[in-house]
C-alpha cells in the first residue's frame, strides 16, 4: 500500500524538485530582482511621487510697478499654495518665451495702472495666463482665482466696503488657457504617446536582437565574421531606425486625422529630434540586450525601465506634481525630456532655441548609450 503511494506522491521528490527551483531562482538573479523590484518600485510611485493635484507651481511675475496692491495680489496668489513666482519677466516676450520652454507654468500680468484704478473704483483687472497642455495641472490653481484675488484687493485697500461699492469696483481677474483653450485631454496625451510607443516597441525589439542571437546560437557566426563591435551594433540598430520612421509616421498621421491634434510648431524641428531620441532609445536596447542572456531577461528589463519612465515623465501623471526627489529621478528618463519637445513644439509652436535644453540631454543619452553598449560587447567578445 505504501509503495503505491509512494509511486503516486513522494514528499521526498518533492522536497528535492522545491530545491531545484529555488536553485535555478536563485541563479536567475535578474527574474528575482524583477520580482521583488517591481512591486516596490510601484509602490513608492504611487505611494508617494503621484499627485494629481499639484502645488507650488512656477510662474512668472509681468509687472511695472511695486505698489500695495501689486504686492497684496501676488502675495495672495502665492498663499493658494499653487503659484511659486521665482521668474520675474521684464517684457511680455520674455514671459512668452518662460512659458514656450516650459520654465512657469503660469504669467501673471498686473498693468501699470493697476493701483490707480483701484482707488478709483474704476474696475481693475489682472491677466493671468496659464500654460494648459495639461489641463489637469491648470484646473485646481485657475479655480481659486477670483475669490482668493478679490479678498485680497478688499484687505489691501482696508475699507469694509458695502455690497454696492465691492460690485462697482470688483477686481476682473482675465484668465487665457494657453495652447488648449477648451482643456481638451486628448492634445496632452496623444503627442505624449509619440514618445511611449516608440519607447515600448524600440527598446523592447531591439534588446531582444542581440539575445536572440545567443539563444540561437548564432552569435559565434556573428562574432566569426571580420566585423568591429561598432559595425555589429550598427548593423542591429539602423534597421530599427527605418521601423521607428514608420511608427512616426502612422501616430503623427491619426494625430491629425483621428483626433485633429493641433500642430502649430516645425515638422523638421520634430523629425530631427525624433531620430535622436529613436537612436538613443535603441542603443539602450541593445544595451540592455548585452546585459540578458536570455530573451525573458530582455523582456523583464525593458519591463522594469519602462514602469518608472512612463510615471516619471510626465505622460500620466503631472510632473509638476510629483516631489523633488521624484522630478529628479524623472531627469534620467529620455521619454521625459521628449515629451516636452513634442508637446511644445506640437503645441506651442516652439522653435528649436525654447527645446535646445532638451535636445541637448537627448544627445548626451545617444552617446552615453553608445559608450556603455560598446564596453559592454567587447566584454561579451571576451
Amino acid at each position: 500500500m505504501n509503495d503505491g503511494m509512494n509511486a503516486v506522491f513522494s514528499f521526498a521528490r518533492l522536497g528535492a524538485l522545491l530545491t531545484k527551483e529555488f536553485i535555478q531562482m536563485r541563479r536567475d538573479r535578474i527574474t528575482f530582482a524583477m520580482m521583488l523590484g517591481v512591486p516596490l518600485i510601484q509602490l513608492v510611485l504611487f505611494g508617494y511621487a503621484i499627485n494629481n493635484d499639484p502645488k507650488s507651481l512656477p510662474a512668472a511675475l509681468v509687472a511695472t510697478s511695486s505698489d500695495p496692491y501689486t504686492r497684496a495680489m501676488v502675495s495672495a496668489l502665492q498663499t493658494t499654495g499653487y503659484y511659486r513666482f521665482d521668474h520675474v519677466a521684464q517684457s511680455a516676450e520674455e514671459a512668452e518665451f518662460l512659458m514656450a520652454r516650459g520654465d512657469v507654468s503660469f504669467v501673471v500680468t498686473i498693468p501699470a495702472d493697476f493701483a490707480r484704478r483701484v482707488e478709483r473704483g474704476d474696475n481693475p483687472q489682472i491677466l493671468i495666463e496659464a500654460d494648459a497642455t495639461d489641463p489637469a495641472v491648470a484646473s485646481g490653481a485657475i479655480s481659486t482665482l477670483s475669490t482668493v484675488a478679490s479678498q485680497a484687493l478688499l484687505r489691501a485697500q482696508g475699507t469694509q466696503e458695502t455690497a454696492k461699492e465691492a460690485a462697482r469696483g470688483q477686481l476682473d481677474v482675465v484668465v487665457h488657457r494657453r495652447y488648449n483653450p477648451e482643456g481638451i485631454s486628448q492634445y496632452n496625451i496623444v503627442p505624449g504617446l509619440l514618445g511611449v510607443i516608440l519607447q515600448m516597441t524600440m527598446v523592447m525589439m531591439t534588446s531582444i536582437a542581440l539575445t536572440r542571437e545567443t539563444e540561437r546560437g548564432t552569435m559565434e557566426n556573428l562574432l566569426a565574421m571580420p566585423s568591429s563591435p561598432l559595425e555589429i551594433m550598427l548593423g542591429k540598430v539602423l534597421p530599427y531606425l527605418v521601423v521607428g520612421a514608420v511608427q512616426v509616421v502612422v501616430v503623427l498621421a491619426a494625430a491629425k486625422l483621428l483626433f485633429a491634434i493641433p500642430f502649430m510648431g516645425s515638422l523638421s524641428l520634430l523629425l530631427s529630434t525624433v531620430l535622436v531620441f529613436v537612436l538613443s532609445l535603441v542603443l539602450l536596447g541593445y544595451t540592455i540586450s548585452t546585459i540578458a542572456r536570455t530573451q525573458m531577461q530582455a523582456l523583464q528589463l525593458t519591463f522594469f525601465f519602462f514602469l518608472p519612465s512612463i510615471m516619471l515623465s510626465g505622460f500620466m501623471f503631472p510632473y509638476r506634481g510629483m516631489p523633488g526627489w521624484a522630478q529628479t529621478f524623472g531627469e534620467i528618463f529620455p521619454l521625459t525630456h521628449f515629451l516636452r519637445i513634442t508637446r511644445a513644439v506640437m503645441l506651442k509652436g516652439a522653435e528649436l532655441p525654447a527645446v535646445a535644453t532638451e535636445v541637448g540631454w537627448l544627445v548626451v543619452f545617444v552617446a552615453l548609450f553608445a559608450g556603455v553598449a560598446l564596453v559592454r560587447f567587447r566584454r561579451t567578445l571576451d
